[in-house]
């Protein structure tokens, strides 16, 4: 039951910070939307969420199975790395969708990559499955680079 519990609340912390996030960056979200010119490759509006959902969910396994495993040596730093780049990635649509400052949200990105990098590597050290967990974010994180770097250039 306690893993239950740890999984399910795991994924809710997550899913609901993003669930948050969205609700309260939702008209920049829409001004973006409709006024900004977009990089080749940029996926519908609808992409986003659905990614985001799938991604937070794979975030909140990974955290679960982290603090579920056995005492190790790297799991603080892991937790904390994980609280990090949570909040980094909280701020980032702030700085992107509610300031509409690109550069800022690139450079923050880039450092947002950095920790999850960081992250996956401490995950790897407490659960080998969580850290593969969040390969997809990372690699989702690189496309986001991409697409805010173009952003950047098509708008200023």
């Amino acid at each position: 039951m306690k893993k239950a519990i740890t999984y399910v609340g795991c994924v809710a912390l997550t899913e609901v910070a993003g669930l948050i996030v969205g609700m309260l960056t939702r008209e920049g979200t829409q001004l973006y939307a409709s006024t900004i010119v977009k990089p080749p490759l940029s996926p519908p509006g609808i992409v986003f969420p659905v990614a985001w959902t799938v991604l937070y969910a794979l975030m909140g396994v990974g955290l679960a199975r982290i603090l579920l495993a056995p005492n190790a040596f790297s799991r603080g730093r892991a937790i904390a790395l994980f609280a990090v780049q949570l909040a980094l990635n909280l701020v980032w649509s702030f700085i992107f969708f509610g300031a509409g400052n690109y550069g800022i949200a690139l450079a923050e990105l880039v450092c947002m990559l950095v920790v999850v990098i960081l992250m996956m590597k401490e995950f790897a050290g407490v659960d080998g499955f969580a850290a593969k967990l969040q390969v997809p974010y990372a690699a989702w994180l690189c496309f986001a680079t991409y697409l805010n770097a173009g952003v950047l250039a098509l708008n200023g």
